[in-house]
């Protein structure tokens, strides 16, 4: 990892300006290709989606959609043991969102006056899934599970296919726990075409989750306001927060687990002990040497692996705020007790028994959280998000006429006079 780097009340702001300054790179070149898929996807609906999957993914495929017969054989290749950990999983996610549900609500205020806010949810919800050589079950479990507490009538799911034509047998295994109504053999940004536009054999959705390349993200942001979307999401983070007498053997586990997913991931120590951080430098180095994304692990953490020394504690929530990361780990004695200190961060796990891991893959909270720095703005994948508000206004004509001249004058003071009419056109005698 580089250098230790120390941070005191002086020169914190310097600091995070100087490691942890966003790019925002121009993609001019990505977003030419995205848009010239996205509109062949748009007028050559199903034709794009076989076309881009033959240059893109190496198969030419008969069939878009993924068939029950398939699903089955699949479910065949999946083992009892995997089985009963996806439905474990599956049954904790469930848990967890079903306490997220918010309700219709009727406020009859007083007599003659009913103000309240209808709860319904999104109609259909699309789920890019990544696939071809990669396997995340866990993702569609986190991304579906939500959706399906919330009442989503329909559940569409995109992923590209292997050379072969076919799904891994655990995402379609986690498909169909979670409740996925369609799936699609198509990804890329093709895929978010299709679920954006429709094509003759893929429903437009309402709303599109799930991970994806800079080429699924990309689209995803052009599409956004057709659609909606859950967000765009950067490289995975995860910030420790650690003590003297924390496991070094542990940070450094947890820091490696989120290195191997990309080059660009970051894994970050913030502590007060000089001590700690050696020996977590030293514990990374023997650690990387047993991984089989050993060149990836190694790459994440000599580009954006950070070891943050700090004055007190105090400081190390203010840096670890500032930084809003996507994971942060509590590696302190009574970690609850320093909940109130924490403003921007996706996930929050407290103590040496609740890695990162636990949250990606088991718990329950969802694992779809904000990147590079929008935990400042911008919350987990929920249940909310695949529910929309409707607000409900009764007055009966007594309270109209009492509140007449009120709304009139604000009518007026903003030049819309129609909008006064509209008020007075009800007391004309």
């Amino acid at each position: 990892m580089q250098e230790l780097i120390r941070v005191n009340e002086q020169n914190l702001t310097q600091v995070t300006s100087r490691h942890f300054k966003r790019d925002y790179d121009s993609f001019e070149d990505i977003d030419h290709a995205v848009q010239v898929i996205l509109k062949d996807v748009r007028q050559k609906g199903d034709q794009a989606l076989l076309d881009y999957t033959k240059k893109f993914d190496g198969v030419m495929l008969e069939e878009i959609k993924v068939t029950e017969d398939e699903i089955c054989e699949a479910l065949e290749q999946v083992n009892e043991r995997e089985k009963a950990v996806l439905q474990k999983a599956a049954y904790n996610i469930r848990r967890f969102h079903q306490k997220q549900l918010e309700k219709t609500w009727l406020d009859d205020q007083n007599e003659g006056v009913i103000l309240g806010q209808l709860v319904r949810p999104i109609e259909r919800a699309g789920l890019y899934i990544p696939g071809g050589k990669a396997v995340y079950p866990s993702s569609v479990l986190m991304n579906a599970i939500p959706a399906k507490v919330a009442g989503v009538e329909k559940i569409v799911m995109v992923t590209p296919p292997d050379q072969t034509g076919s799904i891994h047998p655990y995402t379609l295994a986690a498909a169909r726990i979670a409740g996925v109504d369609e799936i699609y053999k198509v990804g890329g940004a093709q895929a978010i075409g299709a679920l954006a536009f429709g094509t003759e054999t893929i429903p437009s959705v309402h709303k599109i989750v799930g991970p994806g390349n800079i080429f699924v993200a990309r689209a995803k942001r052009m599409v956004f306001g057709h659609v909606d979307i859950d967000m765009v999401a950067g490289p995975s983070e995860v910030c420790v927060i650690a003590e003297e007498g924390a496991k070094p053997e542990y940070i450094a586990a947890d820091l490696l687990s989120q290195a191997e997913h990309d080059e660009e991931a970051s894994a970050i120590l913030i502590t007060d002990s000089v001590k700690l951080a050696e020996a977590v430098r030293k514990e990374v180095e023997k650690q990387l040497d047993q991984l089989p994304r050993k060149e990836i692990a190694s790459a994440s953490i000599q580009n954006n692996g950070k070891l943050f020394i700090v004055e007190h504690l105090d400081l190390a929530f203010q840096l670890a705020n500032e930084i809003a990361p996507e994971h942060l780990e509590l590696m302190i004695a009574e970690p609850a007790a320093h909940l109130s200190k924490i403003k921007h961060a996706g996930a929050v796990f407290l103590g040496e028994f609740s890695p990162e891991p636990l949250g990606d893959y088991f718990a329950g909270p969802n694992h779809t959280l904000p990147t590079s720095g929008t935990a400042k703005f911008s919350s987990p994948l929920g249940v909310y998000d695949f529910l929309k508000k409707s607000s409900v206004i009764f007055y009966s004509r007594e309270k109209l006429y009492k509140a007449q001249e009120d709304i009139t004058t604000l009518a007026r003071m903003e030049g819309l006079t129609a909008h006064a009419s509209s008020i007075d056109i009800r007391f004309q005698k």
